[in-house]
């Protein structure tokens, strides 16, 4: 990998997310290798000097991993600045690629302070709240569609914004079969509704929650706080429609919506 053209990528890139703006296509290469999509995103990331908020996973549907080529999903930060209250405003451009309906997990800062290593049995330690929430995925880029895992991992994971909705004490249930549902009414009072269910999400919220945790602990992340995960979509990428309001609903969890303008 070249570091000076590395460098220079990163910085377009991370003047694009901090002004919303949007640039050219970043070179192939940073998108079709998961390992340079990894690096570029880590670089502009160490650039970025928001608070984090927490982490998503992306990439999560197996069948999408399968098609891709690719042998596990990916992680990204995600900024306090990106996050927003179930029922605000988003404004769109023509490369966001669609809107996900997601389970999020609110994690203790203990974990970071912990030597052990994330495992089915020990993860529910460290999570207080579960809530569900609505990811809006899109480039920084004047670029359509997904060809490689790389295309959303190299471009800050692809998240323009997440709604969360009210979030409850986390307690144990099913969560690897819960029916979900993302709700949109246009302008013309046209309802559409796409079902979905969590056990698309790396078969199992909590196991895309253990990989993202795991990995933060690989790469010795530290931001010292309780924060966030973002466990990726149960229903795919839906795309969006401007004027429309979403509503999205995860049984035994409640429902999180938006306004897309």
């Amino acid at each position: 990998m070249n570091k000076k053209q590395l460098n220079t990528i990163s910085n377009k890139l991370v003047n694009a997310f901090t002004k919303n703006k949007l640039i050219k296509p970043i070179p192939i290469k940073f998108c079709k290798n998961i390992k340079n999509s990894n690096l570029l995103r880590k670089a502009c990331e160490n650039k970025i000097k928001w608070p984090i908020a927490g982490f998503k996973a992306g990439g999560t549907a197996l069948p999408l991993l399968k098609k891709l080529k690719e042998k596990e999903p990916f992680y990204g930060s995600v900024y306090t600045k990106n996050l927003l209250k179930s029922g605000k405003r988003v404004k769109i451009n023509q490369y966001v690629l669609g809107i996900e309906l997601e389970v999020c997990y609110l994690i203790k800062k203990n974990f970071f302070s912990s030597k052990q290593k994330i495992s089915k049995n020990n993860i529910t330690k460290f999570i207080t709240h579960i809530a569900p929430c609505l990811e809006i995925v899109g480039y920084r880029q004047r670029k359509k569609g997904v060809k490689y895992l790389g295309d959303l991992c190299s471009d800050f994971g692809a998240n323009i914004k997440f709604l969360i909705g009210k979030k409850m004490k986390f307690k144990k249930i099913n969560i690897g079969n819960l029916k979900t549902y993302l709700t949109y009414v246009k302008k013309n009072k046209n309802k559409q509704i796409i079902n979905g269910n969590t056990n698309t999400v790396y078969t199992n919220p909590l196991n895309s929650l253990r990989f993202v945790l795991n990995k933060l602990k690989k790469d010795k992340i530290n931001i010292n706080k309780n924060f966030y995960v973002f466990t990726g979509s149960t229903v795919g990428i839906v795309p969006l429609t401007r004027k429309a309001k979403y509503v999205g609903k995860i049984e035994k969890l409640g429902s999180v919506k938006v306004i897309i303008n």
